[in-house]
């Protein structure tokens, strides 16, 4: 009898997790789309009675999510971002994956160190994994997908780089801890954040002020992204060949180290520069493979520590 009941909590557990990658996946693809996108960020309270409160920062965008890999544990999203018909930017890109147990944190100092997760920790859990313009890793977490009173949610805290508006303009912190909470509605979706400025030191953590953000995504008519598709139709191989050459450096290395820039300019920029000579025909698929590995080989940082 002992032995029926184990079976019949295993085939339970087993349905439970086809039916969390199912939903997941369905949920995921969801966020797909054409969007009007409002970025609020507020900064909300600080330890320090003298700190003086950065000013409360709204801007507003158009942003095509389109995917670019589908498959039942995997869910990639690439956002292109059009600043106007004219001037499209390959925004940041969002892989969901089905019970990952291999998660990049990050560390501070263009630094993210691999860790794998206990089998337990990520049993129907998807893992965001977010990276930047350049295909650079920028933040990873996992979290099932909660169904719960008529609302869905997925939220995860995660160590990030500091954010791109403020990279330039902030030297007073040097890494953000962040709780992402992506909250999917009948119009659109709702990316809440938690956030947290942090000064990482030999001596620990030090919270300098938090912050909420909202960023709110409203579904618009398909054809108002058009130009932002073609764009992208237009770009997809050579970033096929750039997220190889991540892949590269990051499957065999345990921790990922990279300059912040060679030559006084970040990776983005190179990687523009490339992909313009690909573009005008400069380069054929073979010279921008050789291009592409000589260019990483610059920024990131062979590790000696090589996962077995």
């Amino acid at each position: 009898m002992k032995g029926k009941y184990i079976i019949n909590g295993l085939i339970m557990l087993a349905a439970t997790t086809v039916n969390a990658q199912e939903k997941g996946a369905e949920t995921i693809k969801k966020l797909c789309g054409c969007y009007d996108v409002t970025f609020t960020y507020a900064e909300t309270f600080s330890p320090d009675s003298n700190y003086e409160f950065h000013k409360r920062e709204t801007s507003h965008a158009r942003e095509l999510i389109t995917p670019i890999e589908v498959s039942e544990k995997k869910v990639v999203l690439q956002h292109m971002l059009l600043v106007n018909e004219h001037y499209i930017i390959k925004h940041w890109r969002e892989d969901w994956t089905y019970e990952n147990p291999m998660l990049l944190t990050y560390n501070g100092n263009n630094t993210w160190i691999k860790e794998k997760q206990p089998t337990e920790k990520v049993v129907g859990k998807w893992t965001q994994t977010v990276w930047q313009v350049d295909d650079m890793p920028r933040y990873q977490g996992y979290s099932s997908w909660i169904n719960n009173d008529g609302k869905t949610y997925w939220e995860s805290t995660v160590y990030a780089p500091l954010p791109r508006r403020e990279y330039t303009t902030r030297d007073d912190y040097n890494l953000m801890k962040r709780t992402n909470r992506i909250v999917p509605g009948t119009d659109g979706w709702l990316h809440e954040q938690d956030n947290d400025k942090i000064i990482r030191t030999d001596n620990g953590d030090k919270l300098l002020v938090q912050e909420k953000g909202m960023n709110t995504y409203h579904k618009i008519e398909e054809s108002k992204c058009a130009a932002a598709l073609k764009n992208w139709e237009e770009s997809k191989e050579f970033w096929v060949v750039v997220r190889k050459e991540w892949d590269h450096y990051i499957d065999k290395q345990a921790v990922l180290v990279v300059k912040d820039k060679v030559d006084d300019e970040m990776l983005f920029q190179h990687l523009y520069a490339v992909e313009a000579d690909w573009k005008d025909k400069k380069l054929n698929d073979k010279q921008l493979s050789k291009a592409i590995k000589e260019l990483f080989a610059k920024f990131v940082f062979e590790d000696a520590t090589v996962l077995n």
